[in-house]
């Protein structure tokens, strides 16, 4: 495997939203494919901490609409939940017809931090492993479409990004105890990261590798993988034209706007 040396220089932020652009108008098209033919599809993002998924995500989904686009995020299971079957809290999020369900973390949280912080047994660990791959191809078979993206980081870049975190009161709120936990902890995901990929790497649903050192080739490397995917053309639309202003029952709506109260501008 080449070095992290080899690397491609960092994609210029020009070139970046350049391409981003593009993509996202073509994302807007599968949108519309989507719901004209009631397509069901999972995007699920794993990776390291600090792998890139948010911005990821964020890039996917900030273009288009949230009703079709549907971000899942789910928090740490309560205790009912823990009581369930493992993937029956994932499975009410799934897709209807028109929708794309996008998780942030997904079912593999047992193959991932559960398993290394060990908040389930080796057993558990090697159940999932087993049944997962049958699992998937249920929902594969009964009609949707299932993505898989593992963001990988190199150490150097993770630690940067750690470190940039601690500084800025914009992103402190992404530095959790798990997450430093899991900065010290890098070889034993590494482990649980090749365990569960070498498990669950299947025909029916593969797992799509990018490296996401240079977070902007990464996001647009994802979302080009999702249009490549999809398969999809461009629906035509009637050209909407604004009506004429109707002056029948005509208000005076600014002097009754005028008496209101507003809170202070303050810019």
């Amino acid at each position: 495997m080449s070095g992290e040396n080899d690397a491609p220089s960092r994609m210029k932020r020009k070139a970046y939203e350049k391409e981003l652009r593009k993509l996202q108008v073509e994302l807007c098209h599968l949108q519309q494919w989507v719901k004209e033919k009631k397509l069901r599809v999972i995007i699920l993002f794993e990776g390291r901490d600090a792998a890139g998924k948010g911005g990821t995500i964020k890039a996917i989904t900030e273009k288009v609409s949230p009703r079709v686009f549907r971000v899942v995020a789910l928090p740490a299971p309560s205790d009912r939940e823990k009581t369930q079957m493992f993937v029956q809290r994932y499975m009410q999020h799934f897709p209807s017809g028109g929708e794309i369900a996008i998780f942030d973390r997904s079912w593999y949280n047992r193959a991932g931090v559960e398993y290394v912080m060990g908040f389930c047994s080796p057993d558990e660990h090697r159940r999932f492993l087993s049944l997962c791959p049958q699992i998937e191809k249920y929902i594969v078979d009964a009609g949707i479409i299932l993505i898989k993206f593992w963001l990988e980081v190199g150490k150097e870049e993770q630690e940067r990004r750690f470190r940039a975190r601690i500084d800025d009161p914009l992103r402190q709120w992404k530095l959790s105890p798990m997450d430093t936990e899991s900065y010290r902890r890098w070889y034993d995901y590494s482990r649980a990261r090749d365990l569960m990929l070498k498990a669950t790497n299947s025909k029916h649903a593969p797992w799509i590798v990018i490296r996401s050192d240079d977070k902007r080739r990464a996001r647009l490397n994802c979302i080009a993988h999702v249009l490549k995917t999809i398969a999809h053309r461009k629906i035509s639309r009637d050209k909407v034209r604004l009506p004429k202003r109707s002056d029948k029952n005509r208000y005076n709506d600014q002097a009754n706007l005028r008496r209101m109260t507003f809170v202070a501008e303050q810019y």
